[in-house]
């Protein structure tokens, strides 16, 4: 993946999230349209950066309107010396490589059941990998994502690298969006 003129340098505000699930204590910002416009793609896309200097590898999540959002969990958050509500200095390009995305329990044992699906799989760029864990994962019900990842296997053993008619952005689909902030 190329990271050529996809730096950028802004400054945002921390927010926290409305509902942050599981008592964990973390925090986002959304990247101003013009830093994610530098990125490669509007799907999630992994950057290198830093937080008031602090170093991090984060995959960025699409917030439908074709810009991302970024999630800084507490350990980061705590290292920067951020809070919620300051306004901090952010650094950010795309990662030089994107990293193997981690594969979700279910849709690794579909595969393990699948040595056609598991060939293809093995085949495939880790960015075509993070879209079909997307498509899976975006699944809003249960029945949805066993669907999803029965079709990704049978896709997948046909040699399909790509899922298609899938809008990783979640712009026409309006599938994805930044978490609600806390006022």
């Amino acid at each position: 993946m190329s990271t050529a003129n996809t730096d950028s340098q802004f400054n945002a505000r921390i927010l926290r999230p409305k509902q942050p699930g599981n008592g964990t204590h973390w925090a986002f910002v959304v990247l101003p349209k013009e830093a994610s416009a530098k990125l490669p793609r509007r799907g999630r896309t992994t950057v290198d950066g830093t937080i008031n200097g602090k170093p991090f590898t984060i995959q960025l999540e699409p917030d439908g309107q074709k810009s991302h959002w970024l999630k800084i969990d507490e350990v980061l958050l705590r290292a920067s010396g951020a809070s919620y509500g300051d306004l901090v200095n952010f650094h950010i390009r795309a990662a030089a490589e994107e990293p193997d995305p981690e594969v979700p329990a279910d849709l690794a044992e579909a595969l393990v059941a699948s040595p056609e699906a598991m060939a293809t799989w093995d085949t495939t760029t880790n960015l075509s990998r993070v879209d079909w864990i997307h498509w899976i994962t975006s699944a809003k019900q249960q029945k949805t994502r066993g669907k999803r990842i029965n079709d990704a296997c049978d896709m997948l053993a046909a040699g399909k690298k790509k899922v298609c008619c899938f809008d990783t952005s979640g712009f026409y689909s309006k599938a994805f969006k930044a978490p609600e902030a806390f006022d």
